[in-house]
């Protein structure tokens, strides 16, 4: 199975989308039980409770008895009411990280309220075409001192109708959401479903099927029961055990049958290149710790800069911290979405 085919299902009543790439699963997407705290991109209208000392941060609350965690908090007291959105997943028992910087985001673009100014992504690189898409910001409601205004890479060679229907679906959704402006903690917005962020951030797929039972019949069950599994095999030969703890994410690379003297590297390198697929369909994020397979102190540098240049690619929001006395490799990766072991359910076959 060639190319990149969108799977668009329902697994427990849920809605559900996987990313298939050459008959391998790229991207999985499900929906939170029932339950779960509202996911990122959720808009609430938040009290200010009360600061944290020595964090900088503040403690809001957001509605439905549920806690938010503002990190940069200057200037706000207690009682200060304002919209504010979800930025991130917190463990359980722990404060929602949230942002005051809200964001309405689409297929084609991205609304930024009292942020005013238009761009257009700069991974369009062909002038015609950016200037096509900037008088499309121009005629839409965007183009205003009250919303700013970025353009996808998405809308590259969009239809003008398209883009507009776009902008203008997220202007008034923004128009809807800032209208509240008084009043205790409440939600405002929840967070796009699966099928809808698959829409809005998969394009250009080469087939979308949507036939109910389709994970089964195009392979991503077997491929998420394999995903749910800590070992994974990497590319010639070797294989790593990619485990969740309390503290971090822990990531063991073994070299298989290979024996030969660039064995190490070679198993290191295939594991930097397949690791943002790994962590983003087991859906885990915060402080990852590589345990390497061993190789010359001289391979470091070639196994760091592959790492970074593996999640640039990938688009992750990734800190490559650095080496470890012990020879480990320290990142943290922004938890953007619920662990695959938390959010698939277990009677699934």
């Amino acid at each position: 199975m060639k190319g990149r085919t969108v799977l668009l299902d329902h697994i427990a009543g849920r809605e559900a989308a996987a990313l298939m790439v050459d008959g391998k699963l790229h991207d999985l997407l499900i929906d939170p039980p029932e339950d779960a705290a509202p996911g990122v991109g959720a808009i609430a209208w938040a009290v200010a409770d009360r600061p944290l000392k020595g964090q900088g941060g503040q403690t809001l609350q957001l509605g439905d008895g549920l806690t938010g965690y503002l990190r940069r908090a200057k200037d706000i007291s207690p009682g200060d009411a304002f919209w504010v959105q979800v930025s991130g997943v917190a463990e359980a028992g722990k404060a929602i990280p949230v942002t005051p910087d809200l964001i309405f985001k689409s297929r084609y673009a991205i609304v930024t309220p009292h942020k005013p100014g238009l761009n257009v992504s700069r991974s369009i690189r062909d002038d015609d075409e950016r200037d096509r898409l900037l008088a499309i910001a121009h005629d839409s409601r965007a183009a205003s001192d009250e919303y700013g205004l970025i353009i996808r890479s998405s809308a590259a060679g969009a239809d003008a109708d398209d883009i507009h229907t776009d902008i203008y679906e997220q202007c008034k959704t923004a128009t809807m959401v800032l209208e509240q402006r008084d009043g205790p903690a409440e939600w405002l917005l929840g967070a796009d479903s699966a099928h809808i962020l698959a829409w809005r951030e998969w394009d250009n797929p080469d087939e979308v099927v949507s036939e109910p039972g389709c994970f089964g019949t195009h392979g991503a069950l077997e491929a998420i029961d394999a995903a749910l599994a800590p070992r994974q095999p990497l590319a010639g030969g070797g294989h790593a055990y990619i485990e969740a703890t309390r503290a971090l994410i822990a990531v063991d690379v073994n070299t298989g049958k290979d024996h030969s003297l660039a064995a190490g590297l070679k198993a290191n390198l295939a594991l930097v290149r397949d690791l943002p697929r790994l962590l983003r369909i087991k859906g885990l994020g915060g402080q990852i710790t590589l345990d390497l397979a061993p190789m010359p102190k001289r391979d470091r540098k070639q196994v760091e800069d592959a790492v970074k240049k593996s999640f640039r690619q990938d688009g992750s929001d990734v800190v490559v911290a650095g080496w470890t006395p012990l020879g480990h490799l320290e990142l943290t990766r922004k938890r953007d979405r619920l662990p695959l072991s938390q959010v698939w359910p277990r009677d699934v076959s």
